[in-house]
Formats: C-alpha cells, structure tokens, sequence
C-alpha cells in the first residue's frame, strides 16, 4: 500500500513538474481587466499559483474555487500596527483569510507580511517590526486554525545575503542585518515556511554595463564560475545558491526557498525588449525543473509579472511598467510555453475596448508652438510615455508629440477635454501606430462612465506591485530634454 501511495505521490509531483510555475499579479494600472478575466487569463495558461501584493477582497472572491493556490500579502504601511497590536493582527486575518478560506473557497497557502522591508531605500524603518509582524500574523493564524494550512513569509530583496567572491559558497547574511535576518529565519524554520526571495538578472545587466549579457540568460556562458566542482552558467543559479549557503552556514539548510519575483522586462530601457524577455523567462520555465547545483530538483517561483501596470513608479527606470508577460489589455507579448509540450500564451477573453479614436498632434500643430513643450510635458507627467525612445523609438518629432498626447487621452477615457492642447491636438479614427510602435487603445472598465483619471495612481499594490523594490507609485515628469531627443 506504501508503495502504491509512493508511485502516485511522484506521479502527482510530476504533474506539477509540467505544470509548477505561479504568476505575479498587480493592480497598479489606470485601466485592470476585470478580476475574473485575469483569473481566467491564468487558468488558460497553466498558471496554477498567484502572487498578490495585498488581500483586495475583489480579487479574492475572483479566485474562488478556481484551484489556483495563492499567496495575499500585506503592504509594508501596514507592519507597524500589526506589530504593535494583536488584535489587529487577528481582526486581518479573520477578513482577508478565513473567511475566503472556508466562505469563498479561496485556497490562500501563504500571507506575504510585507514586500522588501529591509531595502536600504528605507532607512531600516521596517527593520524592528517586520518579525513582530509575522509573529502576530502566525499567532492570529493558529488561533483561527489555519497555520497548517496558511504559512508566514516575507519576501525580500536578494540583497540581504551577499558573497565575500564571486563563489556562492562565500555566501552569508549582511553583516548589518544579520541578526535580524537569522532571527527571521529560525521563526521561518520553527513554523514550517519558507524563505522568499526576490531575483533579478536584469537588474544586475542594468546596474552594471560590465555586466556580461550571456551570463543573465539560461545558456552556456563562455566563462562559467566554478565553485568547488559546482559549475554556474547563469547568475540565477550562482544568486540562489548563495542564499542556500547562506542558510546552510548558519544551520538552517533544509529551509525551503521561494522565488517571489523573477522576470524580465520589455521596454523602457536598451536591454528590455521582446526578444530578450522571451529568452530568459522561457529559459528560466525550463531551467527550474532541474534545480540549482546546491539545491537540485524543481525550484518554486512566481513569474514576475502577468500584465503590464502603467501607474507604478519609474523610479527605478522606465521598465518598471513593461514587466508583463502580457499586455495592458491581456495580449500576450511573445510566444511562451508555460508548460511542456504546450503551446504558447493565450490572450484574455472578452475584453472590450474603447472607439477606435486615437488623440494626435494636428496637421496645423507646429513644432515652434511655444505651448508644445508644456503641453507634452503635462501629458506625460500624468499618463504613460514611458516606450519613447525605447519600443517607440522610430518615432519622428511629430510622432512623439502624437504619442504623448494619445497617452493622456486614452487613460483618461478618451473624454473630449483630454484633446484639447492649446492649438496642437485633434482626435482621429485613424490609427498611427507606426512599426512595433503601438498607439494605445485604452479598455473598458467599470468606472470607464465617471471621471477621468488624474494619473500615477490606480492601485492597490500597496509597496509597488513588486519589481525592484520601491513602494508607492509616483507621478512621472519625463524632462523636455530626454522626450524631444529627436529633435536635435
């Protein structure tokens, strides 16, 4: 009978072998698909986990009963309180776990108390309350009855271990953290969760033009590191087992590991483009059934994202927004097997779009018109110009004008008085995309009736929606200068 037990054990590990990769899911965009379409968007392509950046009970009761497994999260505004106060902490869980548990048949796995906290952009604000947090948050889950179910992490930033070398096996804690970093993990250990962490190659291209670009990528590098017989090919496995020595160090090998976030972005910056995006994050599908040299066998991770967010902050770079594997709108960007011998990326169903009526820089617009700076200036700083220069990049002078001011219209709803530029604009059916570079034509949503947006806003993911670790998002002002690069 044990044997029997075995086999259809490693029969149903196999499937999720095919079949174990999550998705990302943010909400900071001026125009989200429905709840249910994106539910449905991720049953279509085998995504069978979920990453959300708060507990919107919107979203939640979309998931109900759909299989998929999920992970809330609470944003990093909040860990004060929760530290703080008990109470609090189980009055959380009671709205955003147990009732979608046992009410909305909601299969929540874990709650994420917090998104990056110990990022250096904090000035160690989270550093003594994050625990506090997660201790209440698993006192509150055991009084409700769910801790075997519902398991505690925190995702944080890679940066929390580092290696005296290029070696992973040099790997430990920040010396500045690491007390508070093994303190965390004990309580991780002790209460059978798991370590998450956040990993980006991209970031590591983009932050240094040394970088080597083959090495970012699931491929044979041409100078692979060799850690005591241990061969790396790709900074994702070098990055991973420098926690798993990390851990190991400090006698905490056994703890098992999540990847909170891993993806690569499409536009916004020379290194994010399509071909690239579809290299790595089809590689990376590929590569983590096989596991790491310390760590071997399937590698639990959550594509970092599902859909584009046009209201995250740029901050860190104009790629924030294009982390997407699809579009704004549910499109999918290129061709990507999310399970073996499946086929590619299957686009949201049912949505519905605004008139085909795109805002652009009229025939009589002139380039001297002492207002045109201004007013593109205005249209970017509250809408999406983020792909000039980048995706868009073939543009002429007219074109980026036209892009701005089409950018402004559409996330405002396409209303009349977001066409009005001061003897520079006029609304045409006409589409002008032009090349790879698509002229938005915005969604509906269910407040597509009220007024318009005010921009930069747009969601909930309380601490950025993931992505390199910034929290709110921010107004974008693209300087006069870099828009009008072309110019010149």
């Amino acid at each position: 009978m044990r044997s029997l037990i075995g086999i259809l054990t490693l029969f149903m590990m196999g499937v999720d072998l095919v079949n174990g990769i999550g998705a990302n899911w943010g909400n900071q965009a001026t125009h989200p698909l429905p709840p249910a379409t994106v539910v449905k968007l991720l049953k279509d392509n085998g995504f069978d986990k979920v990453k959300l950046f708060d507990a919107d009970s919107t979203t939640l009761k979309a998931l109900s009963g759909s299989g998929i497994q999920v992970m809330v999260g609470i944003p990093n505004e909040m860990l004060n309180n929760l530290a703080n106060n008990l109470n609090d902490a189980e009055k959380w869980v009671q709205k955003n776990v147990s009732v979608h548990i046992s009410s909305n048949k909601v299969d929540i796995r874990h709650v994420a108390v917090g998104n990056e906290p110990f990022l250096s952009t904090y000035n160690g604000s989270y550093l003594d309350i994050t625990l506090p947090a997660m201790q209440n948050i698993q006192a509150a889950l055991i009084k409700a009855g769910l801790s075997n179910q519902v398991k505690v992490t925190v995702p944080l930033n890679a940066d929390v271990y580092q290696s005296s070398t290029t070696l992973p096996s040099t790997g430990d804690f920040r010396a500045d953290i690491r007390t508070r970093m093994l303190e965390i993990v004990k309580f991780l250990s002790d209460n059978g969760g798991s370590f998450t962490v956040n990993i980006y190659p991209f970031i590591s291209l983009y932050n240094d033009p040394n970088f080597p670009m083959e090495y970012a990528f699931f491929g044979d590098y041409s100078s692979p590191i060799n850690d005591n017989g241990r061969v790396y090919q790709n900074v994702f496995d070098a990055n991973y087992d420098t926690l798993v020595w990390a851990l190991q160090k400090n006698g905490f090998g056994n703890l098992s590991i999540i990847v909170g976030e891993i993806g690569w972005p499409t536009d916004g910056d020379r290194s994010a483009n399509l071909q690239f995006a579809e290299k790595f994050n089809q590689g990376l599908i590929t590569h983590i059934t096989a596991g790491t040299p310390m760590r071997p066998g399937l590698v639990d991770a959550y594509l970092f994202s599902l859909i584009d967010e046009d209201a995250k902050s740029i901050q860190p770079g104009n790629f924030e927004r294009h982390w997407g594997v699809f579009y704004y709108d549910g499109l999918p960007k290129y061709n990507l097997s999310i399970s073996n011998g499946g086929g590619g990326l299957v686009a949201a169903s049912g949505v519905e779009y605004l008139s085909k009526k795109w805002c652009v820089l009229a025939s009589w617009g002139s380039l001297d018109n002492p207002k045109l700076a201004d007013s593109v200036d205005y249209a970017c700083s509250k809408a999406d110009c983020t792909s000039l220069g980048y995706t868009c990049g073939n543009l002429d002078s007219r074109g980026n004008v036209s892009y701005a001011f089409n950018s402004y219209y559409q996330q405002n709803n396409q209303l009349a008085s977001a066409c009005q530029f001061p003897n520079l604009s006029v609304v045409t059916t006409s589409d002008p995309s032009s090349g790879g570079c698509k002229f938005s034509l915005m969604i509906k949503t269910v407040d597509d009736s009220e007024s318009s947006t005010s921009g930069g806003g747009g969601g909930g993911g309380g601490d950025g929606s993931g992505g390199v670790g910034l929290e709110k998002p921010v107004v974008m002002v693209l300087s006069i200068l870099m828009l009008f690069v072309t110019f010149v």
